[in-house]
């Protein structure tokens, strides 16, 4: 009979198969039981079965913890570590929350609809379809209109100046206080002139970019002069819009400049008086008679001008 608590070995087995029994794998079946003080334990999976059929887990035998025991084990041939967190990682930490998995990147966007875009998933919208980009109409706007408070505050600073130190000559003064771009100008003939003792109107009229482009000078009262048409409108180098004549009759400096005032303008008009331009006229009749019979019929007709003016000087 086998003594209590010892394992006898069966009938007829020699020594090699108790051998072979006692390098029986760990934890499996027919592992056999081991005796001790406290409890008999087998290795199951990890877990240990105690003598009475019940299983504890995370022990050996021996007290090892099985995961401990298990680092000891030596790695398995062809088997690969993998470069997990170390032990100092917080993760590894109980109850760490685990870290969260890397977003893929984005898929590309799907082409528009329309025969246009049927292209890859990763084609683009054609640049076609985009439009330029226009300058906002309040950008124009704001343009025009500095450009007009310019000219009109340069037009007042002149007008004042005029009122202020008058000039021989002439007297210039707005045909409406609410509008500064339209002028009247009286002018005094040029002493010992044909033109001596007439009192000439003429009005002027600026355009809103002034001083880049000259005004237009037109005379109101009846005036015969080789460089004013019969129209009343005058005729000099001073008044053509600036730049180089396709004539050829004038150079560039000779023609409008934005240095030029109010004050030059009526000065070149004085001057044209005393000295009519006949190469140029604008007025052929009077330009004729001016170099054919200038003391005779051309005379004639600028003294009764001169009388007609000092008649509606002051209406």
């Amino acid at each position: 009979m086998a003594a209590a608590g010892g394992g006898a070995p069966p009938p007829g087995a020699g020594r090699g198969s108790g051998l072979r029994a006692g390098r029986a794998e760990v934890g499996s079946p027919s592992a056999p039981a081991r005796s001790g003080p406290a409890c008999s334990e087998a290795v199951a999976g990890g877990r240990h079965r105690r003598a009475d059929g019940r299983l504890e887990a995370g022990k050996r035998a021996s007290g090892v913890p099985v995961r401990a025991a298990a680092a000891r084990r030596p790695p398995l041939p062809g088997a690969r570590r993998c470069a997990g967190p170390s032990r100092a990682d917080p993760r590894r930490q109980r109850g760490a929350a685990p870290a969260a998995p890397a977003r893929p990147p984005p898929a590309p966007a799907l082409p528009s609809r329309g025969p246009a875009f049927l292209g890859t998933a990763g084609s683009r919208r054609p640049r076609a379809c985009a439009r330029p980009p226009k300058a906002p109409a309040p950008a124009r706007a704001l343009g025009g209109r500095m450009t007009e408070l310019q000219s009109a505050l340069l037009l007042r600073r002149q007008l004042a100046e005029l009122n202020k130190n008058p000039v021989e000559g002439f007297s210039a003064g707005l045909i409406d206080d609410n509008d500064l771009y339209r002028w009247e100008v009286l002018i005094i003939g040029p002493p010992d002139t044909l033109y001596e003792g007439g009192v000439f109107k003429a009005h002027l009229t600026f355009p809103k970019d002034y001083p880049l482009r000259p005004p237009k000078m037109k005379f109101i009262t009846e005036i015969w002069h080789p460089n004013v048409d019969k129209n009343g409108d005058v005729c000099i180098s001073i008044l053509h819009e600036p730049g180089e004549d396709k004539y050829g009759y004038e150079k560039p400096e000779e023609r409008w400049l934005p240095i030029h005032t109010v004050e030059t303008i009526m000065i070149s008009v004085i001057s044209m008086l005393a000295d009519p331009n006949g190469d140029s006229p604008a007025n052929v009749d009077a330009a004729k008679e001016w170099r054919e019979d200038r003391n005779g019929e051309f005379k004639r007709k600028v003294a009764r001008c001169v009388r007609k003016s000092q008649e509606t000087a002051f209406e």
